[in-house]
């Protein structure tokens, strides 16, 4: 369904893998399965750091907030892709669009600047140690928390009002299973100049900025480690911050790979939205099994609950 001339376009349409008919029902119990475990495997997070007093620390009430954002970022995609792939009807409506990009863009943005907050933490950890509890009150966390939050929330509101105040008036068939800034743009029939100027300043300014405070803590935390004489001391102290470590390597080698690579849409169109697929239910899932996996901590906490689960359903 097209839209041409000067009509007024009133709703898109996802194309997801519409080119892709033979694999609509395969993707759709994989994801489906993905989701799931991306919402258990969360949750779990945070039912142990919330009910485990050991756990309730800076460190890991910025780990409670990256599970958070784990669970609202793929809710606010995958339910609809999910539908799309089970139904011939993949319209969403204007608002709907624009609502979708601008908590898609905000939950991604705050999961940069929480990821640049947790390196930080994780600095103050390692290179001050004694100085760790004076620096990272409970206080200064929230602070940074809301920081965060306020952040993205604060930039998605920004470029979702120069997309959606743009003019579309041409083709309505968005080329990715969600709405996005880059495939919302492409669709406008005006002047996109302003709109992919912000894109380009404020995702400079912000998201290299975080990667910059994220690159240099780990600098400063590997300088750290390898001063420390004892073979054990180093294990200790790189157990402390290898799950961020991972997960950071997961956020931002995905992103590179799905925004910055080449792209194959005019031979594999279907090909690069499967991918983008992957990014946006994968590494969520991914999150709570690395720290449950390398955190010991954790880990006992989990057994904990579940254990106590289990007792509870046994009586």
């Amino acid at each position: 369904m097209d839209v041409y001339n000067l009509t007024t376009v009133t709703q898109f349409i996802l194309i997801g893998l519409s080119d892709l008919p033979e694999v609509r029902y395969p993707l759709f119990v994989a994801f489906f399965i993905i989701y799931q475990i991306t919402l258990l495997g969360n949750g779990l997070i945070l039912l142990a750091i919330v009910t485990e007093k050991k756990l309730q620390t800076p460190m890991y009430y910025l780990l409670a907030n990256l599970s958070l954002l784990d669970i609202f970022c793929p809710s606010a995609t995958v339910p609809k892709m999910l539908k799309n792939l089970l139904t011939e009807d993949h319209s969403i409506s204007f608002v709907g669009c624009a609502l979708q990009l601008y908590f898609l863009v905000a939950l991604a943005g705050t999961e940069v600047f929480l990821l640049a907050v947790m390196a930080y933490d994780r600095y103050v950890a390692i290179c001050f140690p004694l100085r760790y509890s004076l620096i990272m009150t409970k206080v200064r966390c929230v602070q940074l928390l809301f920081g965060t939050w306020a952040a993205g929330f604060l930039n998605s509101f920004v470029h979702t009002m120069s997309t959606f105040s743009l003019s579309f008036c041409n083709s309505n068939r968005v080329n990715q299973y969600y709405c996005d800034i880059p495939p919302v743009v492409a669709l406008s029939c005006s002047s996109t100049y302003m709109a992919e100027m912000l894109l380009l300043v404020i995702a400079g300014i912000c998201g290299v900025g975080a990667f910059l405070i994220t690159l240099i803590s780990y600098i400063y935390i590997v300088s750290t480690i390898l001063k420390i004489r004892s073979a054990e001391g180093k294990r200790k102290a790189f157990s402390t911050c290898a799950s961020h470590l991972l997960v950071v390597f997961l956020f931002y080698g995905t992103t590179i790979f799905t925004y910055i690579r080449p792209t194959s849409s005019q031979h594999y169109p279907g090909r690069d939205r499967l991918i983008s697929m992957l990014y946006g239910v994968i590494t969520p899932m991914l999150n709570p099994i690395i720290y449950s996996l390398r955190n010991t901590e954790v880990k006992g906490a989990l057994r904990k609950v579940l254990c106590l689960r289990i007792c509870s359903q046994k009586e």
